[in-house]
């Protein structure tokens, strides 16, 4: 079930699987059509007759050819702009924002009508016959009438796609749409405190327990826990996963520790263990949000450290990021981060998976953008306001205190003048008293 949530990631976010759909069903379309025409056009009523196309061979392959010729245009323009639109984004705000661009299902669709309808005009055109050199004239009349249709809806597409492209390049829109992700993500992750029942504890590795290597080098995708915990339970063992889904990995190199209920676990055991966790844990070239809670968090972190730098010098988009990895943290932060316990049928902890635990998923999203943004008044100011957010959610307040005190420690450091420095107290004070009214609820 986990690795087909994280299938259908990858796929969602290619840009080629729904056009050649739509590629696909043109042919189709444009065999069975002219097999359709030749069937029925004799017995066409009057009214239908004066709304399909009337004219000869000649003029349907005109409008065929000028259909699928301006088509193949309009596509190119079309991939384009879309290739601009991704440079961009890359360049402006973050290379790890191209999988929301191209996983935008508007632009997928797009360039699928273009390429259906050049498609289907070039296998309809085959289908028109003259009647030159002693054979039957055939004009398929409605599926020409049909390529004129989806070439009107083509250039109707190609407005909305213009619209479209020219509201996803704007920052608020892209933010926007890492939110949702990051936000959905977490959803489908975890569960909320308090909704599960508290669990037994982890099993603690005996002093025989060995070592489980990464499979593969890259970044940890996805875990498939149900065949974890089948190999676990034929092998009598105890499996800890110390990485999880986001995490970078080198082939080789220990990523867990499985021991048996004998403690000494033989080879023939362990081998079978490594195989399943070879095949049980999705390694990839990049991060993705299938199960990495941390994944969105990083992507508005990019485009945070990214407007900070001096060459965009815009704090302004920083300040909205914050705002962003400000309402995460805060879903976050009611959230069970807990590692996750697979029990077997007796009720036995066999499998735990790692996971970040607040205070790391905090840090993750504060530590940067406060080094990168130390001399802007504003952007400090934005974290305070950060952290005071956070810890009306927070349930263990130790790690914003953390953070408070590192952030103040910066503001200290940082060449404000008196004013600046004043503003600054009364947002490390409202933190303060965030937590302190939070901790008395």
């Amino acid at each position: 079930m986990k690795n087909s949530a994280s299938a259908r990631d990858t796929l969602r976010t290619q840009l080629w699987p729904i056009p050649v759909m739509g590629i696909l069903l043109a042919v189709a379309a444009g065999i069975a059509l002219p097999q359709i025409d030749a069937s029925i056009d004799a017995r066409l009523p009057p009214w239908a007759v004066s709304l399909i196309f009337g004219g000869d061979a000649g003029a349907a392959r005109t409008l065929l050819d000028a259909v699928s010729s301006s088509l193949i245009t309009v596509t190119s323009l079309t991939f384009s702009l879309t290739v601009v639109t991704l440079q961009l984004a890359s360049s402006q705000f973050s290379p790890r924002l191209l999988r929301t661009f191209t996983s935008d299902i508007f632009v997928q669709g797009t360039l699928a009508v273009f390429l259906a309808t050049f498609t289907y005009s070039l296998t309809v055109l085959r289908a028109v016959r003259s009647g030159d050199g002693g054979g039957t004239a055939f004009v398929p009349r409605i599926s020409v009438t049909v390529a004129f249709s989806l070439g009107i809806v083509s250039v109707l597409g190609l407005v909305l796609f213009l619209a479209h492209l020219a509201r996803q390049i704007r920052v608020e829109t892209m933010l926007r749409d890492v939110h949702d992700d990051a936000s959905a993500t977490v959803r489908a992750a975890t569960s909320p405190l308090g909704a599960v029942a508290p669990g037994p504890e982890p099993p603690t590795p005996c002093a025989g327990a060995r070592a489980v290597f990464a499979p593969s080098s890259g970044f940890l995708t996805s875990i498939d826990e149900d065949e974890l915990l089948a190999a676990t339970v034929w092998a009598d063992a105890f499996l800890i996963i110390e990485c999880h889904p986001g995490s970078s990995i080198v082939e080789g190199v220990p990523i867990g520790t499985a021991w048996s209920s004998s403690c000494s676990l033989d080879d023939a055991a362990l081998a079978c263990l490594q195989d399943t966790v070879g095949r049980a844990i999705n390694v990839g070239y990049e991060r993705t949000a299938a199960q990495d809670i941390g994944y969105g968090l990083r992507q508005l972190t990019d485009v945070a450290n990214k407007a900070l730098s001096p060459g965009i010098n815009d704090p302004t988009t920083a300040i909205h990021a914050l705002g962003h990895i400000s309402a995460i943290l805060c879903r976050l932060a009611g959230r069970d981060l807990r590692p996750v316990l697979l029990l077997d049928n007796d009720g036995r902890v066999r499998v735990v998976l790692g996971r970040p635990d607040f205070a790391e998923v905090l840090d993750v999203a504060i530590t940067q953008p406060r080094r990168y943004g130390s001399a802007d008044p504003q952007v400090m100011a934005r974290l305070f306001r950060l952290l005071e957010e956070v810890a009306w959610h927070a349930h263990d307040d130790s790690p914003v205190r953390e953070q408070l005190a590192r952030l103040r420690a910066t503001v200290a450091r940082s060449d404000f003048d008196d004013v600046e420095l004043a503003q600054l107290d009364k947002s490390a004070a409202r933190v303060t008293h965030a937590i302190t009214a939070r901790s008395a609820r």
